[in-house]
């Protein structure tokens, strides 16, 4: 087995109808010839760019090294268990609803699909769409699925930068144009398409229905913490925090082995120092992942930072507290 240290990961580009070719200010340089709407930070065919396990995928990695990379709280241990995105919504996402642990598994897949949303910059009036609105059923939802007024039914919810939304499996949801997002979600791909506006794609009102809850712990989540250290958002399926700093940073796990730690720089340029290997330089969009089995390392900023960092939680939580505003 090889030694473990932190790593760099190659961003992969994902084409979508509803995304953009202009990916400022997160990415300077021009990706493909077709709209960019997600950038996968920590999907399994990633690339590693540094160290000694350049040109790995982080999947193969995960096959390698097992609970040494992911951590002993992630269940299977050799498939890492978060997704951690870009998006750049130029049009509206379709209406949409992912399935949790329990449907998921009787399907055949590790766990469902629970995801929150930072907000890293936002435009006046970016809206998401979240959840059903009070009383509404889900015979009333699938009608106005039908009479493609779908939309109407979810609860509009104003956003901008520094927001954290907590999206569990369940809820119908949609994101509008307007905003940039930092996603972190379990890692599952699983989508049921309830509504699109029209488009020329497939839908899957069926499971998406049987999927939808009608009552769910979506919402705005209020923050903990200060300017410097903030925790954007501890769930069951993740914990999300937020760090501004102008000096370095001395970071340890939660509890030593449990968990995978991944840092994502969101403004302004760092490193990131491990014993016994060279400093891991990452600009906004890039992710650094740090193996459970390191121990303490250190975040050096250039001038000033603002770096995301995501887990899972080494102890039982409960569902955030939120608000639909």
């Amino acid at each position: 087995m090889p030694d473990i240290h932190p790593f760099l990961l190659i961003p992969e580009f994902h084409e979508r109808i509803w995304g953009t070719r202009d990916l400022r200010p997160i990415y300077t340089r021009i990706v493909g010839d077709n709209p960019i709407g997600e950038a996968w930070l920590t999907g399994e065919n990633c690339r590693v760019a540094s160290g000694p396990l350049a040109g790995q995928t982080l999947g193969e990695l995960c096959k390698q090294l097992g609970a040494s990379l992911t951590g002993t709280k992630s269940k299977p241990a050799d498939r890492f268990p978060l997704l951690i995105k870009f998006l750049f919504p130029h049009e509206k996402l379709s209406v949409q609803v992912h399935p949790d642990d329990e449907r998921a598994q009787a399907t055949g897949q590790p766990w469902g699909k629970t995801e929150c949303w930072y907000v890293a910059s936002a435009e006046p009036g970016a809206q998401v769409m979240l959840g059903l609105k009070p009383g509404v059923s889900k015979n009333e939802f699938e009608r106005a699925i039908h009479e493609k007024r779908a939309e109407h039914l979810l609860n509009a919810i104003n956003v901008q930068a520094g927001d954290m939304l907590y999206v569990d499996a369940g809820t119908v949801h949609a994101i509008c144009p307007g905003a940039i997002m930092i996603e972190t979600q379990q890692n599952s791909d699983t989508t049921y398409r309830l509504y699109d506006y029209g488009r020329p794609r497939e839908l899957h009102v069926e499971q998406g229905l049987a999927a939808t809850k009608q009552n769910t712990h979506a919402g705005k989540v209020k923050a903990e913490g200060d300017k410097s250290h903030t925790l954007l958002v501890a769930s069951p399926s993740f914990r999300v925090e937020r760090f501004e700093t102008k000096e370095p940073l001395r970071l340890r796990s939660e509890e030593p082995g449990a968990s995978v730690q991944v840092l994502v720089s969101v403004k302004g340029s760092a490193a990131v120092h491990y014993e016994g290997m060279e400093p891991i330089a990452f600009t906004p969009g890039e992710a650094v992942v740090v193996p459970a089995a390191c121990g303490e390392f250190e975040v050096h900023p250039q001038w000033e930072c603002e770096v995301l960092r995501m887990n899972l939680p080494a102890h039982p939580v409960v569902e955030p507290t939120t608000t639909l505003l």
